[in-house]
């Protein structure tokens, strides 16, 4: 099985397309540093929310590819559009960055960054590998459900990592569920179902709005994203006839 290490890294401003990353300096953007290489489909897509401190809300963000001599070449930054896209979101203190039609030339060591305007720009790296059979590997990234209702989320790891942990988690608390059934609020709950045969079934049931948001799943170092958006429960109408009986629907 493969593994790599990470260089620890900072970034220093160079100019407006290229940074120079020098070696030494602890990132400290709030990124999920334990999920650091993300695996994805030849010409799939990916999206990896990058979490910062308050007091970034106002810089620009950027997302750059390492290169050679230790340069890193921006790739999108805030509000860009493209192949690559960086959207900031300063109402959650995270900006998300999606890449589509990836290519196997996409693969490499990446930052997720935020400029700072007097000083060494910082951020966070991450491991990108794009194959045509990954690692690891989900049905659908972005699924939806209904307040109250439920959603099924089915995973993928390939044989290599079956003897490799495997972890289903929220990116908002760190959260990991556990196998069978967690309790994540008073009317929610997550059933993981580990099939031992290169698959796992993830359902969560009474879903809540704040189940809503970023998780991920992993198999020993690499892992996925998955966007789950929680919709309202549809209010209850009354009809009633001759206004002796009613009845109560959607």
């Amino acid at each position: 099985m493969q593994r790599w290490n990470f260089p620890v890294c900072g970034i220093k401003k160079v100019s407006l397309k290229l940074k120079l990353l020098y070696l030494l300096k602890t990132p400290q953007l709030s990124f999920i540093l334990h999920l650091e290489i993300f695996s994805v489909k030849h010409g799939g897509s990916l999206t990896i929310p990058c979490f910062y401190d308050e007091k970034y809300k106002s810089d620009r963000k950027y997302w750059c590819k390492v290169q050679e001599w230790l340069l890193c070449k921006i790739v999108a930054s805030t509000n860009t559009s493209g192949r690559t896209s960086v959207t900031d979101h300063p109402t959650q203190n995270m900006f998300t960055v999606e890449v589509k039609s990836l290519q196997d030339a996409d693969s490499g060591y990446y930052w997720c960054s935020v400029e700072i305007s007097d000083g060494s720009d910082d951020g966070d790296y991450v491991y990108l590998t794009v194959s045509s059979d990954p690692a690891v590997s989900v049905m659908n990234s972005r699924v939806s459900g209904q307040e109250g209702g439920s959603v099924s989320v089915q995973c993928f790891y390939s044989a290599e990592y079956k003897k490799e942990k495997r972890n289903c988690c929220r990116f908002k608390d760190k959260r990991c569920f556990l196998w069978g059934r967690t309790d994540t609020s008073q009317n929610s709950a997550v059933l993981v179902t580990d099939y031992g045969k290169g698959s796992v079934s993830v359902e969560m049931r009474g879903l809540q709005k704040s189940d809503a948001g970023w998780y991920w799943f992993s198999a020993g170092d690499v892992g996925v994203t998955v966007h789950l958006t929680v919709t309202e429960r549809p209010s209850s109408k009354i009809t009633c006839i001759r206004n002796t009986f009613c009845l109560s629907h959607n």
